[in-house]
């Protein structure tokens, strides 16, 4: 964090590769220059005695202090000796302009990047990039950047940082100058070999002058970071907004489980997102936008939108666009609606929304707003128009005097310079399509509703193991195989409170006639194997049979299967198991994915859960709430609610199953590689839950 507060506020900078002849080490130079009557500025070149009328030094070494910042422009072959010299004088930081790295896809490229790195955790010197654009302290007006954008007058309370400096210097800031939406700092970040996204996020937090961080990032050195970063910001109440892009490296790994099948990497990361309030968004406009919102806007007092316009098309189609977001439009009371006809009496509709037609231009417009914003259910007033007569002053006064939100969807014309520059110097949050309008304002709302449950209950720990799972752990420890059998699966899997069928493991076909017996028919019948993991597949199964000589033929049926399908298979036996007859089938998982860890899975059982991918995904441990959240968001979740006369299913036997196998995945985390018990078996309300199959796979 002291480096990159020096990084972010140098009182003097040194640019090493400086030159008067363009390039990146000329536009580095001339941009640090324009702040040279508040900061220190050294040219590093060997080549020149003086550059752009400044005094140029032959190498960091001879430099007459110690520098906050060192701008390194040198060739890739050069930047490790460059560094250290920067470690030797004891340069505050750096920012690594230079190219060359891992990013060219060669060899030599990723030797170099990997010498790099080794500098940087042996040393207690710290740096951005290489291959960067650099870093702008925007409120500071202190641009140590080498691209050729440095524009003043954007000061605002959004902290970018972005892996891709182009991006940053680019479309980035040209849309934040374009929208009037102001930036704390601009942070590109590079190949990350030192300091990455989680690292200035971390400052950012504490930066009084960022209210939101804006995030455009390629993927994460360590999720653990991202999450201990996250876990922070929300406790400061500093949102994170992010553009994520690439692809996690477990999206290419062979399934063995149903869970692997059905945990994309870009699905994990939105779960993640979500579980840990992180926005994530699509776009350049959107990011802006929504941090903009963030920024500038309370928290919501309630949910519901209201939308005004002098359009009855403009106000329908937004309300429309916020409809499909999941947001509630009320209607109006009867306060609200006779004191509005009363102002534009035949002409236009008072609802919501509410078409106002020409009267959204009159001086009568300020009470049709305060009608609609004073509605008890309402938090967020929507002023769609453009902007014309006195409408947008009316709209900053709104602003100014209500304890809600006010957000304006610009209908006219971008280049318009009037009306639309004073809502952007007020910083009034103000959209340009109805659909980044509506996904923001449900961002604005699910965020506030989501720091309010973490504030209350905070992140769940996984508690410590206990007599019966430290058992289970030693003999994982001592197996020597990856995969386990059916029955031993479910051993496992019982240590964390997860029950499964009344069952035998019968070592011979007489064995498996008086299980049967004993256990009572009908029964199923299942070879008992390790090697044998997709049994249905195998023709390893029998279900239904309802005596002995059915078991007999069966188990016949199912050796012969095995034999075939896997000859070298290890058979321990056939199962013997009740057969469950009523009940809700779901599917529980475990998948450790190799950037993000333990991520639970729950998903309806059956064919939806293949051919629908009806799934929910959170990052283990979670909480019991998170585990009726993650039922309530499964479309198959309506048949655990009772469904066409069939009774409730026991969801908080359920929700118990999901929260212990999440402890389970956290406390296996060093072996466990996958685990599918499907089906588990809801069953009606009081009568808990059973697994009728599990796999556990474990790490290689």
């Amino acid at each position: 964090m002291r480096a990159i507060d020096k990084m972010l506020n140098p009182r003097s900078i040194a640019v090493v590769g400086a030159t008067p002849k363009g390039g990146y080490g000329g536009r580095l130079l001339t941009a640090v220059l324009k702040s040279k009557d508040r900061v220190r500025v050294y040219p590093v070149n060997p080549n020149y005695g003086e550059i752009m009328g400044v005094t140029s030094y032959r190498s960091i070494a001879d430099l007459p202090e110690a520098p906050d910042l060192v701008g390194v422009v040198v060739p890739y072959h050069q930047v490790l000796p460059v560094l250290r010299e920067c470690r030797d004088k004891k340069a505050g930081s750096a920012v690594v302009i230079s190219a060359g790295f891992a990013e060219r896809g060669t060899d030599s490229g990723l030797d170099l990047q990997r010498k790099v790195g080794a500098f940087a955790r042996d040393s207690d010197f710290h740096f951005t990039g290489p291959n960067c654009l650099g870093v702008a302290n925007v409120g500071g007006d202190i641009w140590a950047t080498a691209s050729s954008r440095t524009l003043g007058g954007l000061t605002g309370s959004i902290g970018l940082v972005c892996q891709s400096g182009a991006t940053a210097f680019g479309p980035f800031l040209i849309r934040a100058v374009d929208s009037g939406i102001g930036l704390s700092h601009i942070i590109s970040t590079g190949n990350e070999i030192d300091l990455d996204f989680c690292d200035f996020a971390r400052y950012l937090i504490d930066d009084p002058a960022t209210r939101v961080i804006a995030g455009f990032v390629e993927g994460f050195k360590d999720v653990r970071k991202l999450i201990a970063v996250a876990e922070l910001a929300a406790g400061r109440g500093k949102p994170l907004v992010l553009i994520k892009i690439g692809r996690s490296e477990s999206g290419a790994q062979a399934a063995r489980s149903h869970t692997a099948a059905l945990t994309g990497a870009d699905a994990l990361y939105d779960a993640l997102f979500k579980q840990y309030g992180i926005i994530r968004v699509q776009d350049y406009d959107e990011l802006l936008e929504t941090s903009h919102l963030l920024a500038n806007s309370r928290k919501p007092l309630q949910r519901g939108i209201a939308v005004v316009s002098h359009s009855g098309g403009i106000s329908s189609l937004t309300a429309d666009m916020l409809g499909q977001a999941g947001l509630n439009l009320p209607p109006l009371t009867d306060r609200a609606r006779e004191g509005i006809n009363a102002i534009i009496k035949d002409f236009g509709w008072a609802a919501n929304p509410s078409d106002v037609t020409g009267f959204a231009r009159s001086e009568s417009f300020p009470q049709i707003m305060d009608y609609m914003i004073e509605e008890p259910e309402v938090g967020t007033l929507v002023v769609a128009s453009a902007g014309a007569g006195n409408q947008v002053d009316h709209v900053i006064s709104l602003r100014d005097r209500t304890d809600k939100n006010v957000a304006f969807f610009w209908t006219a014309s971008r280049a318009e310079e009037g009306a639309l520059a004073k809502l952007k110097r007020a910083n009034v949050p103000i959209f340009y399509t109805p659909d980044k309008l509506a996904r923001a304002v449900r961002n604005l709302l699910d965020y506030h509703a989501w720091r309010d449950y973490r504030v209350a209950g905070g992140f769940v720990r996984a508690p410590a193991l206990i007599a019966g799972q430290e058992g289970a752990l030693a003999r994982l420890r001592a197996l020597g195989r990856p995969a386990l059998s059916e029955s031993e699966s479910k051993q496992v899997i019982a240590a964390w409170g997860v029950p499964g069928t009344m069952e035998v493991l019968a070592p011979s076909v007489d064995a498996a006639v008086q299980a049967a017996q004993r256990l009572g028919y009908p029964v199923a019948l299942k070879v008992d194997s390790p090697d044998i993991l997709h049994k249905t597949d195998a023709g390893v199964v029998r279900l239904g049979l309802r005596g002995a000589d059915e078991v007999r033929a069966a188990h016949a049926e199912i050796m012969a299967n095995a034999r075939e399908h896997a000859p070298a298979a290890a058979i321990s036996g056939a199962l013997v198991q009740e057969m469950v007859g009523s009940g809700v089938e779901v599917i529980v998982g475990i998948k450790y994915d190799p950037q993000i860890g333990p991520m639970l899975l729950f998903g309806s059982g059956g064919v939806m859960v293949e051919v629908y991918d009806d799934v929910a995904l959170r990052r283990c441990p979670i909480s019991r709430r998170e585990a009726l959240d993650m039922v309530a968001e499964v479309k198959g979740a309506k048949l655990l609610r009772g469904f066409r006369g069939k009774p409730p299913a026991d969801i908080d036997a359920l929700a118990d199953v999901l929260v212990g196998v999440s402890h389970m995945a956290v406390h296996l985390e060093d072996h466990l590689a996958e685990l599918d018990i499907n089906p588990l078996m809801v069953l009606p309300a009081g009568q808990g839950v059973k697994a009728v199959d599990a796999l556990v796979v474990l790490k290689s």
